[in-house]
């Protein structure tokens, strides 16, 4: 929530001309669907709802990041915690599409094992049934 938070405060900087409204929308959408999708991810009610959430974070932290690189690209403003947020976002991506990644394995997993039981299990009705 704080990384939305500060995201929020940098954007009142922002030019009113474009492209620093356009910039100011999408930063502000894309920092906060982070912050309230990770809290969302955390109420899961299963673990495919989550592995659903956090891919959704990992998607929102990188755009959030590209948009942070743009500011700084295109020297919208000056600001000394432009840099920091970058730097955050960068880590925020990273973060959670190592969950999102772990998450799919985990989920991947456990097919795999539901599936080799339903295997063993047919395997011995077959055998009882040949007895």
């Amino acid at each position: 929530m704080r990384f939305a938070l500060d995201v929020c405060a940098l954007i009142k900087k922002l030019p009113r001309d474009e492209p620093g409204p356009t910039v100011k929308r999408q930063l502000a959408r894309s920092s906060t669907g982070l912050a309230f999708n990770y809290r969302a991810s955390c109420r899961a009610r299963s673990h495919k709802e989550f592995t659903s959430k956090i891919g959704v974070v990992a998607e929102e932290a990188d755009e959030a990041q590209g948009w942070l690189e743009f500011i700084e690209a295109a020297t919208l403003i000056y600001d000394p915690s432009l840099k920091r947020l970058v730097i955050e976002s960068t880590e925020l991506t990273k973060i959670a599409s190592a969950s999102y990644g772990t998450a799919r394995a985990k989920e991947r997993e456990e097919r795999g094992r539901r599936r080799a039981e339903r295997q063993c299990r047919s395997s011995r009705e077959r055998d009882a049934d040949a007895v």
